[in-house]
């Protein structure tokens, strides 16, 4: 009886929805072209993180290595990218993450998938609205914080002094939402994006060529007589400033630069978003993630270029903004013109938040995962429910953390998704057609036992050049062991002195978890993959799934131990929700 209660309970955290059939290729409402889902993922990703993640990164974790930083940050984002592009083929209906985590490995890591993406979307919003503030503030010299200390704080209490800009925000997103629900919706998707787009890479471009034009090679080799003339050590230590040259804080840092550096590219994703609505989407989808995030490369290298020829890394301060480097340069007018620029863009990345939270929220409330009075709110009164509860607590919870804390939280999210798509991706390759939203292993098990009985020949040799309901089994068996194996291997790899050292009870940790991981490897690929025609596929299965997932779970290692315990308490509010209501009300068999 206990044997199947829990059985019972564990097909609940893996059942999945029954999907509606997906939009004809010739409906009307696909009007977008490649253009303008490249245009949308260039927009999305080139936002605030190329602002912010001078001061946060080059001062403190990296220096001139931050080059190196941006192109570890991107090779996780193509792996991801190309993940993306083949599982919206496969599950061709607009979405995300979450969709795509219910339809493959079942209901429990979709309510994980969903309930992070609202974290997310809270977070992105406070990194936004605090750069907004920063380079305001700067604009005018320092004259809001100070006003705001001088005559405001003496009037206020404790808490609302400590948080006021949070609040300020609170009034701010209310004020834009209603703003963009009005005037800017019909055009958020067409001109005025493209428009917003290409003025960013403009001002981007005009970085990237003062770069080349006042940049100087040498402090890309910086030595400690440079800190001594400087006057900001007169030790035999460095100390905080690293150790000089090119990679003043070692490997080390350029991991934890890197971390950091992959909430840059974070964007992208929302190609995928619109697959419902782009014309030929089993080429246009590919294209334009793949053409997005090479055009993002290119910026994000030529800014971060820019920045570090520029000027010294040891003279760009935390809280820094990249228009601040034309300061050290002496050219005071394209600082405030690039400022203002910047400030004008920022501003649009505030517009529009209510509306995807909503889309979220509504989507986890009709399966059944949030709770269903969800369903029946008008979009005004999300606006007031969501800045109440949104920007209220968890803003309130997430100012605890300082900037850098809060892009972490924000790539931890987004590396959690971006891992559970390519684990996605590894296990639908390998499974049997579906026939009318179902799947066949599903439905053989309905309909009476397999007939097919695993042995080790099996394992190794499937005999069968299509896959079969154990194949299956087997790929999402393995599949899941990775992935219990992969982590532990990245943290015994942080502790990567050590194993320099020469310590054999950690080598041998290292050797016995790459031999498990190879065989598991070695025993997928053995395995038959659907022969299903798609414009985009993997290449190169199961490697670069799993290589993409490595690549992850190694940046999450490098977040700070602040970041895991704000997620920490995040997710266990969330799991206290699912197990308390999402499980026992969860709607799978209605189409998502």
């Amino acid at each position: 009886m206990l044997r199947q209660a829990l059985r019972r309970f564990g097909q609940k955290l893996v059942r999945g929805p029954t999907l509606k059939e997906p939009v004809a290729e010739n409906d009307p409402q696909r009007r977008l072209s490649t253009l303008d889902l490249v245009a949308l993922g260039v927009g999305r990703t080139v936002g605030v993180g190329v602002y912010v993640l001078a001061g946060e990164v080059v001062r403190n974790q990296a220096g001139p290595s931050f080059v190196i930083c941006v192109l570890v940050a991107i090779l996780s984002s193509l792996l991801a990218g190309m993940c993306y592009a083949e599982i919206s083929a496969r599950v061709p209906h607009s979405g995300s993450a979450y969709l795509y985590s219910f339809v493959t490995i079942g209901e429990l890591w979709a309510f994980v998938t969903g309930w992070n993406l609202i974290l997310s979307l809270v977070a992105e919003k406070a990194i936004a609205f605090s750069t907004w503030i920063l380079i305001f503030d700067n604009l005018r010299g320092n004259q809001v914080s100070q006003t705001v200390q001088e005559r405001i704080s003496g009037h206020i209490s404790h808490f609302l002094r400590e948080y006021l800009e949070f609040f300020v925000l609170g009034f701010m997103v209310v004020f834009m939402e209603f703003r963009y629900f009005w005037y800017f919706w019909p055009l958020s998707t067409s001109t005025l994006a493209k428009v917003f787009t290409l003025v960013k890479i403009l001002v981007l471009s005009f970085v990237i060529i003062s770069g080349f034009i006042k940049g100087d090679l040498h402090n890309w080799k910086l030595t400690e007589e440079d800190y001594v003339k400087a006057g900001l050590n007169d030790t035999s230590s460095l100390g905080p400033l690293g150790s000089g040259g090119f990679v003043p804080f070692g490997f080390e840092g350029i991991l934890r630069g890197a971390a950091i550096c992959f909430y840059a590219f974070i964007g992208f994703e929302s190609i995928v978003a619109r697959v419902e609505k782009a014309k030929n989407p089993q080429r246009s989808i590919p294209k334009g993630i793949v053409v997005s995030l090479f055009i993002c490369l290119l910026v994000y290298f030529g800014v971060s270029s820019a920045l570090t020829l520029m000027v010294p890394y040891y003279q760009i301060h935390s809280g820094s903004t990249l228009p601040e480097v034309f300061l050290h340069i002496g050219w005071v007018p394209a600082y405030y013109v690039v400022a203002f620029a910047l400030l004008c863009i920022l501003s649009t990345s505030l517009w529009g938040f209510v509306r995807p939270m909503r889309r979220v929220l509504y989507m986890m409330a009709k399966d059944g995962l949030l709770f269903n009075v969800l369903t029946r709110i008008s979009y005004r009164e999300y606006i007031i429910i969501i800045i109440i509860v949104m920007i209220g607590t968890v803003a309130v919870i997430i100012s605890f953390l300082g900037v850098t804390d809060l892009l972490d939280l924000r790539s931890v999210v987004s590396l959690i998704s971006y891992s559970l798509v390519a684990i996605c991706v590894l296990i639908l390759r390998y499974q049997p057609e579906r026939r009318n939203g179902g799947n066949e292993a599903e439905e053989q098990e309905e309909n009476g036992p397999a007939e097919e009985r695993l042995t080790l020949q099996r394992l190794l040799f499937p005999g069968s050049s299509s896959p079969t309901p154990l194949s299956g089994r087997v790929v999402y068996v393995c599949s899941s062991l990775l992935v219990l194996l992969i982590i532990p291997l990245c943290l015994v790899l942080t502790q990567w002195p050590v194993l320099l050292s020469g310590d054999p009870v950690w080598i041998s940790v290292v050797v016995l978890l790459l031999v498990l991981i190879t065989g598991l490897t070695g025993v997928i690929w053995r395995q038959p993959q659907s022969s299903s025609s798609l414009h985009f596929k993997v290449p190169a299965l199961p490697l670069l799934p799993l290589l993409s997932l490595f690549v992850n779970v190694c940046l999450m290692m490098q977040m700070t131990s602040g970041t895991w315990v704000v997620f920490g308490v995040w997710m266990l509010t969330g799991f206290v929700i699912y197990f308390g209501y999402g499980v026992h009300h969860s709607w799978v068999t209605n189409p998502t």
